[in-house]
């Protein structure tokens, strides 16, 4: 395990020394939280994939593949599915609004009364996001070092939380961008077709596997249906995704970027599902799914390969977990706490804005880190997460960026109505039941549109505004240069 050991070692040393040239570029608020919106169309399309694919989409899609086969790639399938319609459809005027959060552009539809409520319920979904990716540490260095597993969830996140306070974005984004790769080689050049070899080829994998692994819907209809609701929907409004649709150059990089990511994220799901099929063949009786991902990487490649594929592992619960850390820490200073203390310094004070975010980093990484130690369910959390993101925020952003009748009065009930019923439905039938989703999003659309259509329509003057923020037309709205090369 020595070759493995060092590839490891080598992989995590990067991953600081990145963050310390980071930390030297990020002289702004701007260059701190989104990269200085600077970002070409390979970077962008890399750095997007990586944040989207974190453990659940690796660890977890191969445990799907082994548990369901070829339709457990659903799952990931979906996410895909979402960043493609986000990139698409919503991408272009996302990146034109020159926004830090989702709530300043609720703030910015609605006429600035909806930031605070909408930034509690985005901060406790970034947070759960990151606590999971948390979690898996401890599942890839329990293969590694055989490592407890409280002190692995410590090393794991304060690698993260090291690179993600020094340099923000830009040492996120540099990280990502290693991380595309290690996972790009790891799992679908070399993981996907050793296992397909090991396991004696497809025609071996049908004779030996039931005939319901090889069916594209044999996951079930019903679970494929709140995939699409809490993945596909979750992708369009996350803060995670959102922050990264910020740092694109222009538009058309984030329409185009994103289209290359979503569709990079669709061969993924395809190749976990493959790979925990394989790991059926080879290991029928294992105790856990989950336990698929490991078990094939540790028992069936050569010295060195294995290192590689571990810190793929590894590069794609980092991903996920500096994104969603850095969301988490943009939300709670720039949504919660400045708005409740009354206080929101221009972006000309850059030296105590990246201060005050460095600062959250560092508080919301030590949180994530102690939660993750209490908590030892990843698809509990994870769930909890997007029910909460996805029953009380979908309606008010999609509504204001699709309905001109929306009202401040009403997203502000959509997202009461919403996250109640979501928080009341998981305490009465579990929270990995599908009712809360279903009738969280259902009271929200109800109480958004009654409470709208009840209210005094939106202000002229503030539709007249936001249309021009949509336009990339603001006359206020200052951009930074971006320097020759970029």
């Amino acid at each position: 395990m020595a070759v493995d050991y060092t590839v490891i070692v080598v992989y995590l040393a990067g991953m600081l020394a990145m963050g310390w040239w980071g930390m030297r570029r990020a002289k702004s608020k701007s260059e701190f939280l989104v990269a200085g919106r600077r970002l070409g169309p390979a970077m962008y399309s890399g750095t997007m994939a990586a944040i989207v694919l974190g453990g659940a989409s690796t660890i977890g899609g191969v445990g799907l593949g082994y548990q369901y086969g070829l339709s457990g790639a659903w799952m990931v399938f979906t996410i895909g599915l979402g960043l493609l319609a986000l990139s698409i459809f919503f991408s272009a005027r996302i990146a034109r609004l020159k926004v830090y959060t989702v709530s300043e552009m609720l703030d910015l539809r609605y006429g600035g009364r909806a930031g605070v409520i909408s930034g509690v319920v985005m901060w406790a979904y970034t947070l759960m996001l990151a606590v999971t990716s948390t979690i898996a540490y401890a599942t890839i260095f329990d293969v590694l070092f055989d490592m407890n597993r409280t002190l692995a969830i410590i090393l794991g996140g304060s690698i993260v939380v090291a690179y993600s306070t020094l340099g923000g974005m830009w040492s996120i984004t540099l990280t990502d961008m290693v991380q595309f790769v290690v996972k790009t080689i790891g799992v679908l050049l070399l993981l996907l077709p050793i296992a397909v070899v090991k396991a004696g080829g497809f025609s071996e994998m049908k004779a030996t596997l039931p005939t319901e692994y090889f069916d594209p819907l044999g996951i079930g209809g019903e679970t494929i249906f709140t995939y699409v609701l809490i993945y596909t929907f979750g992708m369009l409004i996350g803060q995670d995704i959102w922050q990264r649709v910020f740092t694109a150059r222009s538009d058309t990089t984030a329409k185009w970027g994103g289209t290359v990511a979503g569709t990079y994220c669709l061969a993924y799901a395809l190749a976990g599902a493959v790979i925990g099929t394989a790991a059926k063949v080879l290991y029928p009786n294992l105790a856990s799914a989950d336990d698929a991902f490991a078990t094939i990487v540790k028992d069936e490649l050569p010295m060195g390969v294995r290192g590689l594929v571990l810190a793929a592992a590894l590069a794609a619960v980092m991903s996920t977990s500096s994104g969603a850390l850095i969301a988490c820490a943009t939300v709670a200073n720039n949504d919660i706490w400045s708005r409740l203390r009354g206080v929101v310094r221009p972006d000309g004070e850059a030296h105590d804005e990246v201060k005050g975010n460095r600062f959250f980093i560092l508080l919301m990484g030590v949180a994530v880190i102690a939660t993750a130690i209490a908590l030892n369910n990843v698809v509990e959390a994870l769930t909890v997460a997007y029910n909460l993101l996805v029953g009380g925020l979908l309606v008010p952003i999609l509504g204001g960026l699709l309905w001109r009748r929306g009202t401040a009065q009403g997203a502000l009930a959509s997202v009461v109505v919403g996250g109640v019923a979501v928080i009341t439905l998981m305490a009465t039938y579990g929270i990995l039941a599908n009712e809360p989703v279903y009738y969280g999003l259902l009271s929200s659309l109800v109480a958004y549109v009654a409470v709208s259509l009840l209210t005094t329509p939106t202000d002229a003057a503030v539709l007249a505004a936001w249309r021009e923020r949509l336009a990339g037309r603001d006359p206020e709205l200052v951009s930074e240069p971006v320097p020759a090369g970029q």
